[in-house]
């Protein structure tokens, strides 16, 4: 799954606006992935909230990822499911969900990327590039040269985050990312739309002008 701009929930940074008008907002704009992640919130809202983002990327015709809940991601007919290291085997996840469906998983440096890609993961969610406030448990930053070493590594997609704004974007997918995902740079933005925009013109442009240095 090769996104460019992988957009992730995050019902705090919603400031009293409806998800379904921050999400299309952010779709419109230009992300090409929608991931549900809400860790504080009961199992029935998250099923509701996985029922609503699958209506909507539907509509719009791109992949919509389940974080860590095999059960919400099947009970919603998902396109897959994102997987930290801690969480179920890729091996088992791509049982249970079948051949088809798109499997991510979160890594922090080179060895846990060739094992994902050995594992038959999709793509590698890889972070966190900066120091981030959206989550408390993060692993040592491992910033420009952290992408490039683990370029070098594996073939498959990688989507950089963590921390990641507008103006690191050009940065990052030169270095070797195929995208970024974010989650209060678009979720948290004052203006959804612009700023899902410019992060996906600035992935774009790099990847078109074709600005790539992975050595």
């Amino acid at each position: 799954m090769d996104s460019r701009l992988y957009v992730i929930t995050g019902k705090s940074f919603l400031k009293g606006r409806r998800l379904e008008d921050v999400i299309r907002e952010a779709i419109d704009g230009g992300a090409d992935c929608i991931q549900l992640r809400e860790k504080d919130i009961s199992s029935r809202e998250l099923l509701e909230m996985g029922r609503l983002l699958r209506q909507i990327t539907k509509e719009k015709a791109i992949p919509f990822i389940v974080n860590d809940r095999l059960d919400i991601a099947l009970a919603v007919d998902a396109d897959g499911i994102h997987l930290g290291q801690d969480d179920m085997p890729i091996e088992i996840a791509r049982k249970l969900l079948g051949p088809d469906k798109i499997i991510g998983i979160s890594t922090h440096g080179v060895e846990e990327a060739v094992a994902a890609e050995l594992a038959g993961a999709d793509y590698i969610g890889l972070g966190p590039i900066k120091a981030t406030q959206t989550k408390l448990d993060t692993e040592p930053v491992i910033g420009i040269e952290g992408i490039r070493e683990v370029r070098r590594h594996v073939s498959l997609p990688i989507v950089a985050i963590g921390g990641v704004k507008q103006e690191d974007a050009a940065e990052i997918v030169q270095a070797g990312a195929n995208g970024v995902a974010v989650i209060s740079a678009v979720i948290g933005a004052d203006d959804v739309y612009q700023a899902s925009s410019a992060l996906r013109a600035q992935v774009d442009r790099v990847r078109e002008e074709g600005e790539i240095i992975w050595n």
